[in-house]
């Protein structure tokens, strides 16, 4: 019973950062999709909305636990090339390097907990056959 209880807390605290940093996103669209388009990110308007579908749904998928297994590995997945577009430490001035390495760092560990999330989602899933 008590792994229930922690299992819920860490989705929802993975949740959050997701949820909150989509809606962040939403009334600021165009000024993040020029933002995006300045990193080399190319058709940014639609590269944007698929952002906000696997932040905000994704999020919620995860808060839910609706699925979230998937949603923790969509994520996952996704949030891999964002680390090493918007956070490679190695390629900026050096003043900001070490801000840019620890959010790289927080995202290496944010996935960490999706895919762990993933793990023991699919085990739950599978215990209760």
């Amino acid at each position: 019973m008590q792994s229930k209880w922690q299992l819920l807390l860490g989705r929802v605290l993975l949740s959050v950062i997701f949820i909150l940093s989509g809606l962040g996103k939403l009334p600021h669209f165009h000024d993040v999709a020029a933002m995006m388009a300045g990193k080399g990110i190319p058709l940014p308007s639609v590269a944007l909305a698929i952002t906000l579908l696997i932040e905000i749904g994704g999020g919620l998928m995860l808060l839910t636990g609706y699925k979230a297994r998937y949603a923790a590995l969509v994520i996952a997945v996704w949030l891999v090339p964002v680390t090493l577009v918007f956070h490679n430490f190695w390629a900026v001035p050096a003043a900001q390097q070490q801000d840019q390495m620890i959010n790289f760092l927080k995202n290496l560990a944010i996935i960490g907990g999706l895919l762990v999330t993933s793990y023991a989602s699919s085990a739950t899933v599978t215990s209760k056959k």
